[in-house]
């Protein structure tokens, strides 16, 4: 058995994959062109906004994020310290300040409730998280953030394909940043990202600096000091092909997520994910919560389950930030989710007998502790 089983995956489209990459070797053409514009058209229509904008990873999509919106020395952005480091890296690596408010236990998410007191005069933006698959607070996010002023760029790297009270993730902020990743619910088979944005100048700023400031008109004319940050011609044939079955992936997602909820509701310390109302769960993870998560997860592994646990070490406490003076303590949400959380296997092709078998092999587990 796999964490995730990308081969499994592959067979089954496996004919619409390898004439997608033909078509692209035939062509020639391995840097922009026709796939990587009708690609960004299609996620454009699949969630309902103006400009999509491929590059060349889910972290470059949030780094050019913030420097389009003039981000940098002397700024400070929120956000949440579960995660992984990306979030937060991205945002030391435009000269600004990393600030981080603890989240909700039960989605894993920002607390929308404490992000006031961390607001000063030089905070510019929030940047959410909508971890393992399920979007954050957005109302009262985008609240506070209309209040003060502050621009909102959405994590969106787990969750393509989520709705909060029927919108897209990554459409209610000012933009939204996804990861293709190849373990991601929509995945290439290399890297690959991309911006989505309802502001034109955004969209035409996030364009300019992929590109390592390139004048679209006339040819090394560079009006803006920008970066190489595109997402090549073969991973957007690739994701396009893979995007016609996202929704239909997302749901039997859910619907492997509900089948370990039935079974798992009632054992033992266990705590399944939430789905908050108005939510829709797109489950890039399926995480539970267990005081015993080290001896489950070493029991799972002798018996040939993988496990993972996303994420050990909360941000505030990693060594790369130990600049920034947060101690242990300071996010106690945080810090017990990072001790108690555990992922199962959860992918569209894990068959019902894999599935009995882990749910067995977990009850075996409360069996002998108990």
């Amino acid at each position: 058995m796999k964490f995730v089983d990308l081969t499994s995956q592959y067979k089954t489209i496996k004919k619409e994959i390898d004439e997608a990459v033909k078509r692209v070797l035939d062509s020639a053409v391995f840097i922009g062109g026709s796939e990587v514009e009708e690609f960004e058209k299609e996620i454009a229509e699949f969630c309902n906004v103006r400009y999509a904008i491929g590059l060349n990873s889910g972290t470059d999509a949030l780094f050019l994020s913030l420097k389009s919106l003039n981000i940098g020395p002397g700024d400070e952005v929120i956000t949440t310290p579960f995660t992984f480091i990306a979030s937060a890296g991205i945002i030391a690596n435009c000269g600004a300040k990393p600030v981080f408010v603890d989240i909700e236990p039960k989605t894993f998410n920002i607390d929308p409730l404490k992000i006031e007191k961390a607001i000063t005069k030089k905070t510019k933006a929030i940047i959410p998280v909508h971890l393992f698959g399920q979007m954050a607070d957005m109302d009262e996010i985008m609240e506070i953030a209309k209040k003060y002023k502050l621009a909102v760029i959405e994590d969106a790297a787990q969750a393509i394909g989520a709705e909060y009270k029927g919108r897209k993730t990554g459409t209610i902020g000012d933009c939204g940043c996804f990861s293709f990743f190849p373990s991601k619910n929509l995945g290439a088979y290399g890297d690959g990202g991309m911006v989505i944005t309802n502001n034109q100048e955004l969209a035409e700023k996030i364009r300019l600096l992929k590109n390592h400031g390139s004048s679209p008109k006339e040819k090394y004319l560079n009006l803006v000091l920008g970066t190489n940050s595109r997402l090549d011609s073969l991973q957007a044939a690739i994701l396009r092909v893979k995007l016609k079955y996202l929704e239909q992936w997302n749901k039997k997602r859910a619907k492997i997520a509900s089948y370990y909820n039935k079974n798992l509701k009632r054992m033992g310390d266990i705590v399944t994910p939430s789905i908050e109302r108005n939510r829709n769960h797109i489950f890039h993870q399926y995480t539970i919560r267990t005081k015993y998560r080290e001896k489950l997860q070493k029991y799972l592994k002798e018996n040939d389950v993988p496990t993972m646990i996303y994420y050990p070490l909360p941000l505030h406490l990693q060594p790369a930030f130990r600049y920034l003076k947060y101690k242990k303590g300071d996010f106690s949400e945080t810090e017990k989710a990072a001790k108690e959380v555990l992922s199962l296997p959860i992918y569209p092709e894990l068959s019902k007998k894999d599935q009995d078998f882990i749910i067995k092999k977990i009850k075996d587990f409360y069996g002998k502790e108990n």
